[in-house]
């Protein structure tokens, strides 16, 4: 069992940048595939990122190519997402998602664990 617990959402103005946080318990973080989802209101939950068990293989939606970035520091069982050039559209509830596997899962069904989310309100 994993237990995923976001943070680092908020308010930010257009252009601004956050830093999101999921720390994961358990011994075996990892071996497990992370990845980042975000969903809008009246909208369904998107992928965002994904990267693999050692971090050496990030996978970004189009959208956000370029502007956030994907890592996680397994000693700390820690997963983070760098948000960077926000715009009004980012705005959404961040989840991190966890699958008990080592190679990229880029969509909902391949996640096994899952965050409670963060808000994340981008103002323009």
């Amino acid at each position: 069992q994993v237990q995923l617990v976001e943070s680092g959402g908020g308010l930010v103005q257009a252009g601004g940048s956050l830093r999101l946080s999921c720390a994961a318990s358990g011994r075996t973080f990892g071996s497990y595939a992370m990845g980042w989802f975000r969903q809008a209101p009246g909208k369904e939950r998107e992928f965002v990122a994904a990267i693999n068990w050692s971090g050496s293989r990030p996978y970004y939606t189009d959208s956000v190519k370029g502007r956030f970035t994907i890592s996680r520091d397994n000693a700390m069982n820690t997963m983070y997402l760098q948000m960077n050039s926000l715009k009004p559209e980012d705005t959404a509830v961040y989840y991190c998602a966890a699958a008990t596997t080592y190679g990229l899962r880029y969509t909902s069904e391949g996640y096994d664990y899952w965050g409670q989310g963060t808000q994340v309100t981008v103002s323009s």
